[in-house]
């Protein structure tokens, strides 16, 4: 099975101009989902990750599975308004916008290394966000994982010296 056939795409959404790169299909699929997280699974096992950040929202429905896997914890990087306690905010900008990203300021310690995974890499804007709460925490990222990512928006660009790794593209 090719992972890649049960990515739809869906045009002008959120807004006019941009194709869409929806997942769901995949997360729907037992087999798609399962070879899905068995890509990240496969190249984390054993790379001596403590932290699995997960972007909200699709970066949850890859990292949790890749954290359970590979037996490290998980931490959700949300949108504002939705943690509960003391955090730290960053803002970014998006292909279509602006918005901003929280992490609770306990999340994570000094030197814990961590892997940040969402389902896609566009712009490089959310991840660039999240690299700056992790290393105002003081966390080693070890790296960035995307199941896609869209080659003609340049997003990795936005992470230079840290390991990107994508599975898909387009």
């Amino acid at each position: 099975m090719d992972v890649k056939e049960l990515i739809r795409a869906i045009p002008d959404f959120p807004i006019p101009g941009i194709l869409f790169r929806d997942i769901t299909p995949l997360l729907k699929d037992p087999q798609g989902f399962k070879q899905a997280v068995d890509l990240f699974v496969t190249r984390y096992r054993g790379r001596g990750i403590d932290y699995v950040v997960g972007i909200e929202a699709r970066g949850y429905m890859l990292g949790a599975p890749l954290a359970y896997a590979i037996g490290a914890g998980f931490v959700p990087v949300r949108k504002p308004g939705k943690l509960p306690y003391s955090k730290l905010s960053e803002s970014y900008a998006l292909e279509y916008g602006t918005n901003s990203l929280e992490i609770h300021e306990d999340a994570l310690g000094r030197g814990d290394t961590v892997v940040v995974v969402d389902d896609l890499l566009a712009t490089g804007g959310t991840a660039m966000a999240t690299r700056r709460l992790l290393e105002r925490l003081g966390a080693k990222v070890e790296g960035f994982a995307f199941l896609i990512e869209l080659i003609a928006l340049n997003g990795r660009n936005a992470l230079p010296g840290v390991d990107v790794t994508t599975f898909i593209t387009y």
